[in-house]
This record gives C-alpha cells, structure tokens and sequence, in this order.
C-alpha cells in the first residue's frame, strides 16, 4: 500500500504527484492486473514462451544501418571505398 504524508505547506497537485509516482515504482497497478483474472497454468506456460520467443527475435534481428549520413542517399555508393565493385 503507497502512502504519502502531505506537509504543511505542500500543495494537493505535488502531493498527487509523489503518490502517483510512489505507486508507479511499487509496480501496484502492474500487480492489479495481474490478479484481475485468472489464467490456467498451461496458458500461462504457452504465454511466456511466446513472450520469450518474442524477445529472442527482437534480440537476434540485424541493425538496419540508417541513411542518415552524407553519401547514403538514394543511387549511391553505401560502401565508402571507391575501388570497390571495380
């Protein structure tokens, strides 16, 4: 339970504030969630294999290289060396 103490000369709004931010890193309503319904232990499993699945391909997916850079435009050249291809 997230409780916060109101000082004497502390407005409601930064009171509100700490209390909100309190109940953000106590995880509370991540936890409420949670508990709100029940899921069977097999969906569970299968959930977070899935959940893990998805990390993994996040995790293994190669950098896509930005064309931010001068030289990097469309038709051009991306490899620096210029006897390259040659």
């Amino acid at each position: 339970m997230a409780y916060v103490n109101v000082n004497n000369n502390e407005s409601i709004e930064s009171a509100l504030r700490r209390f909100k931010r309190k109940v953000m890193t106590e995880e509370i309503i991540k936890d409420l969630k949670k508990h709100a319904h029940f899921v069977p232990p097999g969906q569970k499993a299968k959930l977070k294999s899935q959940n893990a699945r998805k990390r993994n391909r996040k995790r293994l997916r190669p950098m896509r290289p930005t064309n931010s850079g001068p030289g990097q435009g469309q038709g051009q050249n991306p490899n620096p060396n210029p006897n390259y291809n040659r």
